[in-house]
């Protein structure tokens, strides 16, 4: 959550530096800016309720406790970016084109500009070092946007970034009215910051949208998962395997795992046991663990499962890094 209160402190100082900007020049980009500060500052307020609010305790109507709570919360940010910073940023700018003004002191503008963009730089920079952290070798930044787990910064990374850009687009804004006198570039910079808005607002839309849904763990972890159910000694066999976030750190696994004939009750409940506990040893957010028991028969195996494929590249994960290691 670091990057979400640098970002917070950032973005609220930004907003009161444009709303003064914007009362002393009368430019729409700077009021199109300054509102998406302060939709940027609400943002991160609900991204911090959300984080509070998945830590509650389970309760009987909800036994797999409130991590979903994060996912929802980053949700009504992407309708807060759309709304209140994509539409007004709209409607204010072709307010400003159908009915020009004029561009007072040109010159503040220029300077809360800049200072916007350094703060917005060094929250940026602080949310590209904690995603740095979480993101996987190999992983672009599109990819981590796409399969991380944590919504949180992926909404502070795309809010930071528009927000940069936007700077731009406002700056091109002002300088553009300044030396052609036209304050109709100062309405096209205030529907440019809208647009980009309304492109950042949907890709976390449609992304937390997802999370919200639920999705299931990644194929390196469901590997994870049968390479420890079936490197044990009781010799089980992963039939089926399903797996929901909960929440960001909290992994639902069932599996129907195949268990030899001969077996005893006994020996079937201390094998379950010990099975979970090298599922949880391998992958620490698999806090809710259900197998169920059954004869293995791989005739029987679902072909448009997309767990039997999981099943399938994991096995042969295994016993290829088995036969290295021998």
């Amino acid at each position: 959550m670091k990057s979400v209160v640098a970002a917070l402190a950032a973005n609220l100082g930004i907003a009161i530096a444009k709303f003064a900007a914007f009362l002393i020049t009368g430019s729409a980009s700077m009021l199109a800016e300054a509102v998406h500060s302060v939709a940027d500052t609400g943002n991160e307020v609900l991204l911090l309720v959300g984080h509070g609010r998945s830590r509650r305790a389970r309760t009987t109507e909800h036994p797999f406790g409130f991590g979903r709570e994060r996912y929802f919360y980053a949700f009504v940010v992407a309708v807060m970016l759309f709304t209140v910073g994509a539409v007004f940023s709209l409607y204010d700018g072709i307010h400003k084109i159908i009915n020009p003004g004029h561009l007072e002191s040109p010159i503040v503008a220029y300077v809360v500009l800049g200072f916007s963009a350094v703060l917005e730089s060094l929250s940026l920079r602080t949310a590209i070092g904690e995603a740095n952290t979480a993101r996987q070798a190999g992983h672009g930044w599109r990819q981590f946007v796409h399969l991380t787990k944590v919504p949180e910064l992926p909404v502070v990374l795309l809010e930071d970034s528009a927000a940069l850009t936007g700077l731009g687009f406002a700056f091109l804004g002002v300088l553009l009215s300044q030396l052609t006198g036209d304050t109709r570039w100062d309405g096209a910079g205030s529907v440019a910051v809208g647009l980009l808005l309304g492109c950042a607002a949907f890709i976390v839309g449609y992304e937390t949208k997802s999370l919200l849904i639920g999705e299931s763990a990644s194929p390196e972890t469901s590997a994870q998962i049968v390479a420890a159910v079936e490197s044990g000694p009781e010799k089980f066999r992963v039939i089926h395997l399903r797996t929901s976030h909960i929440g960001p750190e909290t992994l639902l696994v069932t599996a129907k795992i195949g268990v030899p004939a001969e077996i005893t009750a006994r020996e079937l409940t201390a094998g379950i046991n010990a099975t979970e506990e090298r599922i949880r040893a391998a992958v620490p957010i698999a806090e809710l663990i259900y197998l169920e028991p059954d004869l293995y028969h791989p005739e029987e195996a679902d072909a448009s499962d997309p767990s039997v494929a999981i099943v399938s590249e994991s096995r042969r994960r295994f016993r290829l890094r088995a036969s290295r290691r021998s």
